[in-house]
């Protein structure tokens, strides 16, 4: 069996869900379908009850999900065994959108001044994975937004924004103080693709269901959106926007976390030691309110 399937096939089995799934891992359904029938091929069994509903585990499925997850933890420990030894050092760090903003850059000074050897590679994700590729083993660790589904998933908690409504200058409540979500309930809100986290998309939503506006997955298509069809975006109260766009403060919006976020039980000492520079980098005292854009 191939770690590639096996590593799909986990991921199905947590989603439950093939598109989920695929988004998740970054790639298209049909491929996703076509590995899964590849495992189940080699293995001679089905692993999956396929239903409109979405996917269960048939009994085969459940022993090998136990097994698949201790082969591929037995993997990664292989692998960061074998470059430890190597004596290559490297760190893939995934961030949403400009989720470092400008403490990022007395981290990155902070990490190299611990670790000038490691070779430090930066993969920037869209709104459709808040994980950013932790989940799918793109990245070693995150600078990200919260809340998500974080199974499997160890984070902590860097800073938490208030947040505030991103509404076109001329709009008539732009002018407004501060909004509560009440305020915006006839207006059309941004979707994110039905793929995505459920948990992220509805924090993202606003917590309840609005009139459907456009559905985005880049910052920039967020606030595009607010411009040309009047969808309300959210972003840190405090976010400077650009010409024509403008940020109220929502008094009952629940605030949005900045965190780190690290693979739960990962033993990588170079994790452990971002972990340790980021809380540093955005402990209290440390700079006065800086942040990144969200969406």
């Amino acid at each position: 069996m191939e770690l590639r399937l096996l590593r799909y096939f986990v991921a199905v089995a947590d989603e439950r869900h093939f598109g989920r799934a695929a988004a998740r891992l970054h790639m298209t359904q049909p491929p996703l379908s076509r590995a899964i029938q590849q495992l189940e091929a080699d293995l001679g069994v089905a692993v999956l009850h396929r239903s409109a509903a979405g996917v269960e585990l048939t009994a085969a499925g459940a022993a090998l999900y136990d097994e698949a997850r201790a082969l591929l933890e037995q993997a990664g420990h292989a692998r960061a065994r074998v470059t430890a030894a190597s004596g290559a050092t490297a760190l893939t760090i995934g961030t949403l959108a400009d989720s470092a903003g400008a403490v990022g850059t007395r981290l990155a000074a902070s990490f190299r001044e611990r670790h000038p050897a490691v070779r430090v590679t930066v993969r920037e994700a869209d709104f459709t994975d808040p994980t950013t590729g932790l989940r799918s083993g793109l990245v070693d660790v995150a600078l990200t937004r919260a809340p998500f589904d974080a199974a499997g998933i160890g984070m902590r908690v860097l800073r938490s924004d208030p947040m505030g409504a991103v509404l076109r200058s001329d709009d008539p409540l732009a002018a407004r103080g501060v909004l509560c979500l009440a305020d915006l309930a006839d207006r059309s809100w941004f979707r994110l693709p039905e793929s995505v986290d459920p948990v992220w998309r509805s924090y993202w939503s606003g917590g309840a269901e609005h009139r459907p506006g456009p559905v985005v997955r880049t910052v920039h298509e967020c606030m595009q959106a607010v411009l040309w069809t009047d969808t309300v975006g959210l972003a840190p109260a405090y976010h400077a926007m650009p010409p024509g766009l403008t940020v109220v403060p929502l008094t009952d919006m629940p605030p949005s976390r900045l965190v780190v976020a690290w693979p739960d039980g990962t033993t990588s000492p170079l994790v452990r030691s971002f972990v340790s520079a980021a809380a540093a980098a955005w402990s209290p005292g440390a700079h006065p309110a800086e942040g990144g854009r969200a969406g």
